[in-house]
């Protein structure tokens, strides 16, 4: 091979080592951003799971108060009943505290993150609510 030819080569191979390294960085950097985005979504599930639970608990504890109430003695009731609507509460405040303390939102570019100004008031509005259900069962 004569030196132009051998020349011509080198160039050529490094064009393509160049390409290369371009598409690897892409792709590392999105693959990044794809497994932030994952994280950020997990995060907004387990924040659906507390809540679900909230008013499960929450749903329960009226159930159960409203069940024990001709069976079983009306403190056995009221108790079983505020167990559950406290640990509904209880499930909405872990929820709003691991949202807000959970993830770093910044290193999420291409999901928009439940905003603050939603999250914390419709988790206020249950906590009343569970609060109300309290009272509730300890003024019947």
């Amino acid at each position: 091979m004569d030196e132009r030819t051998e020349a011509r080569e080198i160039k050529r191979s490094a064009r393509a080592v160049e390409r290369s390294s371009a598409e690897m960085a892409d792709s590392s950097d999105r693959r990044t951003i794809l497994a932030a985005d994952r994280t950020l979504l997990a995060a907004e599930r387990t924040y659906a799971a507390w809540v679900r639970t909230a008013l499960a608990s929450l749903a329960g504890g009226i159930g159960a108060t409203a069940l024990a109430k001709g069976i079983l003695p009306g403190w056995v009731g009221k108790v079983s009943g505020s167990v559950l609507v406290i640990f509904a509460g209880f499930c909405l405040v872990a929820a709003v505290w691991r949202e807000l303390h959970g993830v770093s939102r910044a290193t999420h570019p291409d999901i928009r993150p439940i905003p603050n100004a939603l999250l914390v008031p419709v988790n206020f509005f249950l906590l009343l609510v569970a609060v109300a259900a309290l009272v509730g069962i300890w003024s019947a």
